[in-house]
C-alpha cells in the first residue's frame, strides 16, 4: 500500500470509528442520565454530545483534507484538519462551561440520585468503548501524524479520565455522599477546558507553518550534503499540512558544471529525501560558490 493510500485508509477508519462511538455513547448516557439524574453523568453526556459534533466535523474536514491539490489549492487541502481541530476546541470549551454551570447549580441545590446501578453499568461500558477507540486512534496517528486524529484522540483520552471520575462519583453517591457528584462535574469541566487548549496549540502549529522537528531537519541537511556532487546545503525551510511535508532547500554546486549536470544533482538529492520521507514535496535551488560570496 502506498504512503498516501495508507494515510487515507487510517484517517478514514479512525474518523468514522469516532463518529460511531460518539453516537453510541450519547444514546447510552442519555438513557442513564434520564434514569439517575446524576450531574456528573450529565457532564459525561454533554461531553459525548460535543465529541459527536466534533467527530462529525472532523469527518467532514478529513474528506476535504484528502482531496488532491487543484488549481486553486496548489499545496493541497491538508490544513482543513487543523481548522477542524480549532472547531473541536470551541465545541469542547462550550461543553466545559455547560457542565460547570450545571455542577454549580447542583452544589447549591443537592438532589438524591436514582438508578445508580444502571448509571454505573453504562459508564463501565463507556470506558471499554472509549479505550478501544483510543487504541485505534493511537495506531492511526502513528501511521498518519494527522492533526485531526491528534485532536480527536486528545479529547477521547480525556474521556477515559472523565468516565473514571463519573464512576467514582456515582459509587460515592450511592453511599450518600451527594456533593461528590457535582464536585466531580466541576473537576471534569476544568479538565475538558485544559484539553481544549492542548488541541488549539496542536492546530496552531500547523496553521502557522511551524518547522518540522530539529532532528528531521538535520537529517534532511545530512542527506543533501552527502549526495555526490553537492558541496553544501543551506536555507532549509519546512512545514507540514495533512499528509504532506513541504521542503525547500538551497544546494551548493560547482559553478562550472552544465545546467543538465546541476539538474541531475538536484534530482539525486530529491530522491534521497523522498526515500527517507515519502510524504515530502521537495523544491530545490542550486547556488554556485560565487553566489555565496555576495
Amino acid at each position: 500500500m502506498s504512503t498516501h493510500a495508507n494515510y487515507r485508509f487510517w484517517l478514514k477508519l479512525a474518523s468514522r470509528a469516532a463518529v460511531v462511538t460518539a453516537l453510541l455513547l450519547i444514546a447510552l448516557k442519555t438513557w442513564a442520565w434520564l434514569a439517575s439524574g446524576s450531574v456528573s453523568l450529565l457532564a459525561g453526556l454533554t461531553d459525548s454530545l460535543m465529541d459527536g459534533l466534533a467527530s462529525l466535523l472532523n469527518l467532514l474536514a478529513v474528506q476535504i483534507a484528502l482531496k488532491p491539490a487543484d488549481r486553486e489549492h496548489r499545496f493541497g487541502h491538508g490544513k482543513a484538519e487543523a481548522l477542524a481541530g480549532l472547531a473541536q476546541a470551541a465545541f469542547i470549551t462550550g461543553s466545559s462551561v455547560l457542565v460547570a454551570l450545571q455542577a454549580a447549580d447542583r452544589l447549591l441545590h443537592p438532589k438524591p440520585l436514582a438508578a445508580t446501578d444502571l448509571a454505573i453499568g453504562v459508564i463501565l461500558v463507556s470506558l471499554v468503548m472509549t479505550l478501544a477507540l483510543v487504541t485505534l486512534q493511537r495506531v492511526a496517528y502513528a501511521r498518519t501524524q494527522s492533526t485531526a486524529i491528534a485532536a480527536d484522540a486528545l479529547h477521547y483520552r480525556s474521556d477515559i479520565l472523565l468516565n473514571a471520575g463519573i464512576l467514582f462519583a456515582l459509587w460515592a453517591s450511592s453511599f450518600g455522599w451527594r456533593l461528590l457528584d457535582p464536585i466531580a462535574g466541576l473537576l471534569i469541566a476544568a479538565y475538558i477546558l485544559f484539553s481544549a487548549w492542548g488541541i488549539v496549540r496542536h492546530a496552531l502549529r500547523v496553521l502557522m507553518d511551524e518547522e518540522l522537528a530539529d532532528e528531521i531537519r538535520q537529517h534532511i541537511l545530512s542527506l543533501a550534503r552527502s549526495t555526490p556532487g553537492v558541496h553544501g546545503a543551506h536555507d532549509l525551510r519546512t512545514r507540514s499540512a495533512g499528509a504532506d511535508w513541504f521542503i525547500q532547500l538551497h544546494l551548493e554546486l560547482d559553478g562550472q558544471i552544465s545546467l543538465e549536470q546541476a539538474h541531475r544533482h538536484c534530482d539525486a538529492v530529491e530522491q534521497a529525501i523522498k526515500a527517507a520521507y515519502p510524504q515530502a514535496q521537495v523544491l530545490l535551488h542550486a547556488d554556485p560558490p560565487s553566489a555565496l560570496r555576495r
